[in-house]
C-alpha cells in the first residue's frame, strides 16, 4: 500500500529542509568511496602494524590487495548483562568471514555504561555524554582505513545510537549492526514496581528490595522492559540495520549465534568490490529516520529517541524536529503493550509476533516506506517475517498472520489507542517531551501547584519527611545538557507513583531525562530552553500553578505572564548538592552540547 499522505507530508519537509546538508553528506561519503580501502596503498610498515597478530592466514589474506576485511567495533564488557554476551562473538564473527576467504578484526571497542547501575548516582552525570563519546570512539576505530565493512555489536540506552553516528561518519562503508538479545523473563516488571514503592514507603526493607530486584535483572542479555535498549533493537531493526527477525532473541541460543554469522557474511556482500554496494550512509536517509519514528511511535518507545534520531539524522546530514515526531505521532496508532506500557515483556512481544506482525501490519497499513533500502536488500517487506533454524539452517517465515496475544500486540485494524506513543508539549514554559503511553486516561491532565527541587534527592527527602501530601508538580531542574549532563531520573518515578496512587493529582517537569522507563506518572521531560540557559523553568516558584494537558499537548503557567516573564531566572547557584563527577571533567562538552530539541549533541 502507498504510504499516507500524513507519513509522506512529514519525509518530504525533512528532505526539503535537508537537501543542501544532504547532498554535501553524499558527496563527502561518495568520495571517501573513490578513495578506496588504503590498505592496498598503506607502507610496509603500516600494513605490518595492522597485521602483525594476525594468525599466519589471516596475515596472508591482508598482505594481498583483493580479500575483504570486516572490521568489528564491540561494546564487550562482563559487568554489564545485555553486553556480556558479545565475548564470544567477534569468534564467531571471524569464523564466519575465514569461510568465505575473508577476514576480520576488532577494530575497537567503546565503553558502555548502564543506567541501571548509575541510576541516582554520580556516575550518571555521564550518561548522555557517553553516547558521543562512543560515536567518536567508533570512528576511531574505523580511522585505521583496514577495513571494506563494519559488523557493530552494541544493545543498550547511549551505545547503539553512539555507533550509528560514528558508522555514519565512515557512511561509505557498509555495516550491519548486531544484537544480543534480551534477557529470559524474571520476576514481572508490574512485581518489581510494585516492590519498589513499597520500599519507598517504607513498608519493606532493602533485603526484600534486593531481591526483587536481583529476581528481575537475572542472567545475560538485555533488560526485559521496554526501555531505550529494546526500542534501540526494534529502531535498527526497522530502519533496516538488523537483519530481519533478528531483534529480540535471547542470548546464547543456537538460532542467535546463526543470526550472528549471518550477520557478518551479509556485511562483507555489501562491500564496494561486489555488486550490491549498500553503505550505511545511503540505507539512513529521510524514509528510513521516518520509518523509526513511526516505529517508536507505534510500539510507545522510549522518550531518550527524540533526543537520539535528531543526533542520529544529522550525522546523516538530515533535520528532524520535534514537530516532525509530534505531527507522526498524531498519525500513527499504538500497536504494542510492552512494561511500562503494560504488563507485558519484549519477551512476550517477541512470542505473540513480534517485529515481523509490527512490520507488516504498518506497511499494509500505508504507515511505512517500503522503498527503502536494507542490509537485507530492497524494500522492507523483506522484515514481515520472523528467523528460525530449521535442521540447523537459518531460514525467516512469513508473520504469522494473526497477534498471538492481541493484549500485547494488535492489528492496526484494532489499535490501543488511533495516536503514537510519544507527544510534544509547549506552552509559555517552553518545550518538552510526554510518554503518554504508559499513562492512564485519567491522569494525563493535571493542574497543580509547582514544587521546586534541584534534585532527585531533595524531592526524595521531602516525600520521606511528610511534606509532599497533596496535588502537586514536581520541578526539577538545572538537569540538563548543559548543568550535569542531562541525567535520568527514575529515582524519582517510586515517590510520585506512591502520590498517585493516594489520588494526589500528580506530575512532573524536568529538563533532564527519564528515558524508556518513563511510567504512570505524566512526566514533562527534556524541557527546552533549559535552567542554565534562562529558560522559563528557572523562573517558576513554590505555588506557582502549571497545568500539564497532554491530551492537547500543552503546558502552561497559569497565573500572570507578564509578572512571570519579568522574573529574574534563578541561578546554578541555589543548588546545594554537589555536581556530580562529570562537572568538570566534561567542561568542553557543556559549552559545545546543543539543547535537547537538537539532540542535545556536539555533532549536527
Amino acid at each position: 500500500m502507498p504510504v499516507r499522505k500524513s507519513i509522506q507530508d512529514v519525509t518530504d519537509r525533512i528532505a526539503a529542509r535537508s537537501a543542501l546538508t544532504r547532498r554535501d553528506y553524499l558527496d563527502r561519503i561518495e568520495a571517501a568511496r573513490e578513495q578506496g580501502v588504503h590498505r592496498s596503498t598503506l607502507s610496509c610498515g603500516n600494513l605490518a602494524h595492522g597485521f602483525a597478530a594476525c594468525g599466519p592466514s589471516d596475515k596472508a589474506r591482508l598482505a594481498g590487495t583483493r580479500t575483504l576485511n570486516l572490521g568489528i567495533v564491540t561494546s564487550y564488557n562482563d559487568m554489564l548483562s545485555a553486553h556480556q554476551p558479545y565475548g564470544t562473538y567477534p569468534d564467531l564473527i571471524k569464523a564466519a568471514a575465514r569461510a568465505i576467504g575473508a577476514t576480520a578484526q576488532v577494530a575497537g571497542g567503546v565503553p558502555a555504561m548502564c543506567d541501571g547501575v548509575t541510576q541516582g548516582q554520580p556516575g550518571m552525570d555521564l550518561s548522555l555524554f557517553s553516547r558521543d563519546v562512543i560515536a567518536m570512539a567508533t570512528a576511531i576505530a574505523l580511522s585505521h582505513n583496514m577495513f571494506d565493512a563494519a559488523v557493530y555489536l552494541g544493545i543498550c540506552d547511549k551505545i547503539v545510537p553512539g555507533l550509528l553516528i560514528g558508522a555514519l561518519t565512515f557512511g561509505h562503508l557498509p555495516g550491519v549492526f548486531v544484537p544480543a538479545g534480551p534477557m529470559p523473563s524474571g520476576l514481572p516488571n508490574d512485581e518489581k514496581s510494585r516492590v519498589r514503592q513499597l520500599y519507598m514507603e517504607g513498608k519493606l526493607g532493602r533485603a526484600e528490595l534486593l531481591e526483587a530486584e536481583a529476581k528481575s535483572y537475572h542472567s545475560p542479555g538485555t533488560c526485559t522492559f521496554y526501555g531505550t535498549a529494546n526500542s534501540n533493537q526494534m529502531l535498527m531493526e526497522i530502519m533496516g540495520l538488523h537483519l530481519p527477525g533478528a531483534s529480540f532473541v535471547n542470548p546464547n541460543t543456537p538460532l542467535r549465534d546463526a543470526l550472528t554469522r549471518e550477520a557478518a557474511r551479509r556485511a562483507l556482500s555489501l562491500t564496494a568490490q561486489g555488486n550490491g554496494y549498500a553503505p550505511i550512509g545511503h540505507i539512513i536517509d529521510e524514509k528510513a529516520i521516518v520509518n523509526g519514528l513511526v516505529g517508536l511511535h507505534a510500539t510507545g518507545g522510549s522518550t531518550n529517541h527524540t533526543l537520539h534520531l535528531i543526533a542520529i539524522a544529522a550525522a546523516a546530514g538530515l533535520h528532524v524536529t520535534w514537530q516532525d515526531m509530534s505531527d507522526l505521532s498524531d498519525a500513527v496508532p499504538l500497536l504494542a503493550r510492552v512494561y511500562p506500557n503494560g504488563v507485558a515483556d519484549v519477551n512476550h512481544f517477541h512470542a505473540a509476533g513480534g517485529m515481523g506482525f509490527l512490520i507488516r501490519e504498518l506497511l499494509e497499513s500505508g504507515h511505512l516506506h517500503e522503498d527503502v533500502k536494507t542490509v537485507w536488500g530492497a524494500g522492507l517487506s523483506n522484515y514481515a517475517v520472523e528467523a528460525k533454524l530449521l535442521e540447523d539452517k537459518l531460514t525467516f517465515e512469513p508473520a504469522p498472520a494473526r497477534s498471538g496475544d492481541p493484549r500485547v500486540l494488535a492489528p492496526v485494524s484494532a489499535p490501543f489507542s488511533q495516536t503514537g506513543g510519544l507527544k510534544l508539549l509547549s506552552g509559555n514554559l517552553g518545550k518538552s517531551v510526554i510518554k503518554v503511553s504508559a499513562v492512564k486516561p485519567e491522569h494525563r491532565v493535571v493542574e497543580a501547584p509547582a514544587r521546586i527541587f534541584h534534585s532527585q534527592q531533595g524531592l526524595q527527602d521531602a516525600f520521606k519527611a511528610g511534606e509532599l501530601n497533596g496535588d502537586v508538580i514536581a520541578v526539577v531542574r538545572f538537569q540538563g545538557p548543559k548543568s550535569v549532563g542531562m541525567p535520568e531520573l527514575h529515582k524519582l518515578t517510586p515517590a510520585l507513583g506512591v502520590l498517585q496512587d493516594r489520588g494526589h493529582k500528580v506530575a512532573l517537569l524536568t529538563d533532564g531525562r527519564m528515558s524508556g522507563a518513563s511510567g504512570k506518572v505524566p512526566a514533562a521531560i527534556h524541557m527546552t530552553p533549559e535552567a542554565s540557559d534562562g529558560g522559563a523553568i528557572s523562573k517558576i516558584r513554590d505555588g506557582d500553578l502549571i497545568r500539564l494537558d497532554a491530551e492537547a499537548g500543552t503546558l502552561t503557567f497559569l497565573g500572570d505572564e507578564r509578572e512571570f516573564l519579568s522574573r529574574t531566572p534563578a541561578t546554578e547557584d541555589l543548588r546545594k548538592e554537589h555536581y556530580g563527577m562529570g562537572r568538570e571533567l566534561f567542561a568542553g562538552f557543556r559549552a559545545l552540547v546543543g539543547a535537547a530539541d537538537r539532540g542535545a549533541s556536539v555533532f549536527g
